[in-house]
This record gives C-alpha cells, structure tokens and sequence, in this order.
C-alpha cells in the first residue's frame, strides 16, 4: 500500500487519481475503437465517456457519503474529497446509466449499441481503478491466513480494523475478474448480436461482485447477511441473463 504516487511540492499526487486516471484513458481508447459499431464519431465517442465518468463519479460519491455518513457528520469538506478514495460502484454505474441515456437521446445515437460498446470500458476502468483502491487501502478484505494475505501499515483504515493481520487483497481480486470480463465483452461486441455485450455485462459483473463481497471486510450487513452490492448483484443477474436470451432470440448479428 503507497497512497503517494509523488510529490509535486506541497501537492502530493495519490496513486488512487493516477489509477483513475489510467482508466479513463483506456476506456477512452475503447470506445473510439469500437465507435463504428454505435455509428459515433469520434468527438461523439469522447463526449459519452467524459459524460458517463463525470455523472459516475457524482453517483458513486453520494452513494459512499449516504453509506457511510456518520463518518462525515462533522466532515463536510471531506465529502467531496473524493481523491481519498471512497465510492460506491453502484452509484456510479446507475448514474451513468441516466447520462449515457440522456447524451444519446440528445445525439440521436442508438442507446443500446452505445451501451455495448461502454461495457468493456467499463470493465478496464474498473479494473484500474480497483488496483488504485488497493494502493490507497481502501475497499479492503476480510482476514486470511493465505499465502497472499496483505498486512496493511499501521495507521491505514484496514488496520485499525483488522490489526496485525493479514487481509484479503479482494481488490485485485476484482481488478483480475474484471479484467477477464473485459476480453469476454469484447468478443461479444465484435461478434456477438446487439445487446448482449450489454446483457452480458450486468450478468458476470452481478455474480462476479456478489462472489468478491464475501471476502470484503469493509462493508456491513444490509438484508439477510448479505451486503447492499450483493442484494443489488442478486437483482442484476437474473436481469442480465433474462436480457441476454432475449436479444440472442431476436437481435442481429453485429456489422
């Protein structure tokens, strides 16, 4: 764990925003590689992920402030503080949801194509951005006495939580996974029907978060043992698999 990536003089740059930063990048780079496929131009394909980013991190930061908000009672500052680390996935990816919908309602481009497009992006983003919450010591695990257990340094948040023990690295746990889930989607907006890169999308990412929550050691219980993102999991999967047979039914072949 090194929160710092350098300094800048007074300003310390954290690997968090550099990890964040590699993401939006790459997800930058995929959509315009896919752009055809949705019949976007570029500045189109540019448009809809800066949008997608900005509403995404807004959603996932109300989602972690609303979570965890006696945390920041006293703190209000500290709520927008976002390069601390601190978001909820889901709030981010239900917010983007309604951006993506509104950018292309407003460009007149095929929401649905766009969406496949925006998968695999999404999942390299996410992967950076799960190896910058890992540097940062955040999202952390429950303990393991696994060979690769991480003992975190004194002070950070896992080890006031869990001192002297080995944690989990459920961050890169999730970084691997998404980053399989990645070439999956690709394959499937190359050659799969249109909306199943889409459909595809919600099915692994529900199974594959409500698999990881098992081993997070920062999240409380919501429903039934289970964790918010698990309960939401548990909705997407069969969402994602009912969409899934549908356009493999109906849709056509991707051009």
């Amino acid at each position: 764990m090194h929160p710092i990536a350098f300094q800048l003089g007074d300003l310390a740059v954290r690997w968090y925003g550099v990890m964040a930063a590699i993401g939006f990048l790459a997800a930058t780079g995929l959509v315009c590689w896919n752009r055809r496929i949705a019949k976007m131009s570029s500045d189109q394909a540019t448009g809809v992920v800066m949008t997608a980013m900005i509403a995404g991190v807004i959603g996932a930061r109300i989602f972690y402030v609303i979570q965890f908000f006696p945390s920041f009672r006293n703190d209000w500052l500290g709520m927008i503080r976002i390069d601390r680390g601190g978001l909820v996935f889901y709030g981010g990816f239900f917010l983007a949801l309604i951006a993506i919908w509104g950018y292309c309602r407003l460009q007149r481009l095929e929401l649905l194509r766009v969406f496949d497009i925006m998968t695999p992006a999404l999942a390299i983003g996410h992967a950076a951005g799960r190896i910058g919450c890992f540097l940062n010591g955040c999202c952390y695990g429950k303990p393991t006495e696994l060979a690769w257990g991480v003992l975190y340094p004194a002070g950070s948040a896992p080890a006031q939580q869990y001192p002297g023990q080995t944690l989990h690295p459920v961050q890169l746990y999730e970084a691997g996974l998404n980053i399989l889930m990645f070439g999956a989607l690709v394959c499937l907006v190359r050659r799969g029907k249109r909306g199943m890169a889409t459909a595809g999308y919600l099915t692994l990412y529900g199974l594959m978060r409500f698999g990881d929550e098992f081993f997070r050691g920062d999240h409380r219980q919501f429903w039934n043992g289970f964790t918010p993102a698990q309960v939401i999991g548990l909705v997407l999967v069969p969402v994602g698999i009912g969409f899934l047979i549908y356009f493999w039914r109906h849709e056509k072949q991707s051009a």
